[in-house]
């Protein structure tokens, strides 16, 4: 069964399940053992960081036949904490893995202008910073479409077989409130806080403390000693994972 899942980030220490910390994947198994009466493991989409936050994140595993995604939804909101919440559920073919199978992953970060930006109802949900220079956030943006190399632009972690990275659309939009700037980013995968290391360094271009050519060898470097600090979890948002339609049952 394919659970798409929103939360608010700021309670968890992330998605992955972890022995001494809350997590989004452990409340989620342990509301779905409840009702299955048995272990379920779950796989998601992707790991989001402690504090980032979900309105469509993905996840997939094996649920008894008794329950229909309509009843499954039901009785999962019904034991999930409020920061949780299943918006839908359907059945996919065998073999689906919902990690392996993306094809496209959309990412939203949100920054705000305002001097209430700061305020504790808002902070929690966004980047409260002074205005910035929004045509060098734009070309900025465009520098990272296509395919490229984004070691320079994560977080080091475990060798992997490659680096490289499809960036179908990267863009800044003014938000619907007016109240600030959002980062919209389409890939086929992201490296670990890819998205914060990229919003963090292209903050510090339109802010006028590194030069817009610093971008073009971020994304020639092969490691990440030369990029400015991530920008906070708590403005980014994972907001939809795309998946081939062959795997809907």
């Amino acid at each position: 069964m394919l659970l798409l899942l929103h939360y608010d980030g700021g309670g968890f220490a992330g998605w992955q399940r972890q022995r001494s910390a809350r997590t989004v994947q452990g409340d989620l198994e342990a509301a779905l053992e409840r009702l299955a009466g048995c272990r379920v493991s779950i796989v998601g989409s992707g790991r989001t960081d402690a504090g980032v936050h979900a309105v469509g994140q993905a996840a997939s595993g094996p649920v008894p036949e008794r329950w229909t995604p309509s009843r499954l939804v039901r009785a999962l909101n019904a034991l999930l904490p409020p920061d949780l919440w299943v918006a839908s559920a359907c059945r996919m073919n065998p073999g689906f893995n919902p990690r392996k199978h993306a094809t496209e992953r959309t990412y939203c970060y949100r920054i705000g202008f305002e001097p209430s930006a700061r305020s504790p109802f808002r902070r929690r949900f966004e980047w409260a910073l002074s205005a910035l220079d929004v045509a060098l956030l734009a070309r900025a943006a465009a520098l990272l479409e296509g395919v490229h190399d984004f070691r320079g632009l994560s977080a080091a972690g475990q060798p992997k077989p490659h680096y490289r990275c499809h960036v179908h659309e990267a863009r800044w939009q003014a938000r619907d409130d007016g109240a600030g700037l959002e980062f919209w980013i389409t890939a086929d995968r992201f490296l670990h806080r890819m998205v914060r290391f990229c919003v963090g360094t292209m903050v510090e271009i339109a802010r006028g403390r590194r030069p817009l050519d610093d971008l073009a060898a971020l994304l020639a470097s092969e490691d990440n000693q030369a990029a400015s600090p991530p920008a906070p979890p708590q403005g980014l948002f994972l907001v939809t994972v795309r998946y081939p339609g062959e795997w809907y049952a």
